[in-house]
């Protein structure tokens, strides 16, 4: 039986999107090409592999094995392509990455464009979410997360600033009606805009001062989806509704604007960066093995830079 390869790349595209809209996006097709390809791969083996509604798709149990085993021969013919992709003089094709939402707002944009004006044959595809995912079955090539969330046998490379802070916000006009916290438990008697996971699970907040960690549980009006909804937060605390912690880069310029005001900076918690990760077991996709060795050129660069403003740096006290 002579099966067409894009046939079964389709069929992976609309199983792994749960749809035929959500495939076509991702692998850059028409809905409507993708449901021809499935139909026509279902006729040729004479079994249906997913089952359709106006509301979902959904895979049989058919299609469940052979997805089970499609994902990673396909996988394989993509890294076997791409041995011939390292012939070109630049690298070419897609790279996919799974993020989450801080990552694509606070670190990929000083990256991406720079990144993609200096391979043009390269097609980024970014998908940024919270919760945390195998990038292999998501059919990504690689993910960035925080360290304590990177799992075990991948590879780790340091992408972006590689120390960040929580910061604690408000308006001006809140802090002066209900008062400036002097300590991480007068929070309890604030109104907070507090966060939580896709998961639902909801994070305290942490503070740290002189080797002293305190966390509080504060209660406020507004509770959001972290990530994505995090904006709205940000909104409610220039209106005055209440604190928000945040990321320090991603309030940044709500203090430089004057519109927020930090709160408890002495306590702010500092944290490491982030990592581009990937599996360690299979051959790197040549838009992949790009991207890292353009991260890491650009980490050189900045630090060579950083060392050579510390040597201008005029001695203390001045000319």
């Amino acid at each position: 039986m002579k099966i067409d390869l894009g046939d079964l790349n389709a069929f992976v595209a609309v199983a792994r999107a749960k749809g035929f809209r959500d495939g076509a996006r991702a692998n850059g097709g028409s809905a409507s090409g993708l449901s021809e390809a499935v139909r026509r791969l279902e006729t040729q083996l004479d079994v249906r592999l997913l089952n359709r509604t106006t509301r979902s798709v959904v895979l049989t149990e058919a299609g469940a094995s052979l997805l089970a085993r499609l994902g990673p021969a396909l996988t394989e013919v993509e890294a076997a392509l791409d041995v011939v992709n390292g012939f070109r003089d630049r690298p070419a094709g897609t790279l996919r990455l799974n993020v989450p939402v801080s990552a694509a707002r606070l670190v990929l944009p000083r990256i991406v464009p720079r990144f993609l004006a200096a391979y043009p044959g390269i097609r980024l595809e970014v998908i940024a979410e919270e919760s945390f995912v195998d990038v292999l079955a998501a059919g990504c090539d690689a993910g960035i997360r925080y360290d304590e969330r990177l799992e075990q046998d991948m590879i780790a490379v340091p992408i972006g600033p590689r120390v960040q802070r929580f910061a604690t916000a408000a308006s001006p006009a809140y802090l002066d009606r209900q008062g400036r916290p002097e300590h991480p438990r007068d929070l309890l008697g604030h109104a907070c805009l507090r966060g939580r996971f896709a998961s639902g699970a909801m994070p305290l907040w942490e503070f740290e001062r002189d080797g002293e960690v305190v966390q509080v549980d504060p209660a406020g009006p507004l509770l959001v989806t972290l990530g994505g909804a995090a904006d709205l937060a940000v909104d409610a605390a220039i209106a005055g509704t209440g604190i928000v912690s945040l990321f320090e880069d991603w309030l940044r310029p709500h203090f430089e604007s004057g519109v927020l005001e930090p709160v408890l900076e002495p306590w702010w918690q500092s944290f490491s960066g982030p990592f581009l990760y990937y599996p360690g077991r299979r051959l790197v996709p040549a838009p992949l093995r790009a991207f890292i060795d353009f991260i890491r050129a650009s980490a050189d660069r900045s630090r060579h830079s950083a060392k050579s403003a510390q040597r201008k740096r005029p001695p203390e006290g001045g000319l």
